[in-house]
């Protein structure tokens, strides 16, 4: 366990397997582990080292990979043989000393439009009688959170998204269903998310949005990142299917 002497931030860290290294700062999805991760993947993407390839942010921790020739080119002085995964933990651990805890996290808040109920979210009902609500009072509740998204995952650009009232949380579905439809916006438990390409899944569907959150073709592929704020506008059906395009 690495220890920061000037401040609270401490972390575990462990290769996997030959060219990264993992980073794990809590154990709980939680906003103040949410903070660290984000602020040292900024630090590093901002200041990387020579053979950093890229970070990948999860709930708890972050996977940083690297060209383990690089880093072994450029830090051996002789013929003695190095250890990169010891020279990388060497230098995260030099730049966690850094690390401003204090230092304010910003959010890109992006609004996702959605089209609640009925053929678009089957599962509305099923999520209103859980809770003994109407299916208006869900969609309000559902629509006037706000929503970080902790990590991206599961499936390409899927968000994992934190903030969701304990009014409405619901479990999964007991059978999941074999295909979901691109942009179905769903419950499970205490988060809420959205399928960005058609795949098999046990959330609870609850609406359904046109917009695109998986493009192959774009740098970044993803419409949302880790960090960003979610906001859920309601949409009709008559709207779902103009900015759909149908």
């Amino acid at each position: 366990m690495w220890k920061n002497p000037l401040n609270e931030t401490a972390c575990q860290m462990s290769p996997l397997g030959d060219s990264a290294i993992v980073l794990t700062f809590g154990n709980g999805i939680e906003y103040s582990i949410h903070k660290k991760i984000k602020l040292f993947m900024e630090m590093l993407e901002e200041e990387p080292f020579a053979g950093f390839v890229e970070c990948v942010p999860a709930f708890t921790n972050l996977t940083v990979f690297y060209e383990p020739l690089v880093i072994y080119n450029t830090h051996k002085q002789s013929d003695e043989a190095i250890s990169p995964y010891h020279v990388v933990r060497s230098i995260l651990e030099e730049k966690l000393l850094d690390l401003m805890e204090d230092k304010k996290l910003s959010h890109r808040t992006v609004t996702i439009p959605v089209c609640y109920g009925g053929e678009y979210g089957p599962d509305l009902e099923y999520v209103a009688r859980y809770h003994d609500l109407t299916t208006d009072e869900v969609i309000h509740i559902h629509s006037t959170g706000e929503y970080l998204i902790y990590m991206i995952g599961f499936a390409p650009g899927f968000p994992f998204l934190g903030g969701l009232s304990e009014d409405i949380a619901t479990p999964r579905r007991s059978s999941p269903r074999m295909t979901i439809p691109a942009g179905a916006v769903g419950i499970a438990g205490k988060q809420t998310g959205v399928y960005p390409i058609s795949t098999p899944g046990g959330w609870q569907l609850i609406g359904q949005t046109p917009a695109k959150l998986f493009l192959p073709n774009v740098n970044p592929p993803s419409l949302l990142q880790a960090g960003d704020m979610v906001k859920f506008q309601p949409i009709s059906e008559q709207e779902y299917k103009e900015m759909k395009g149908g």
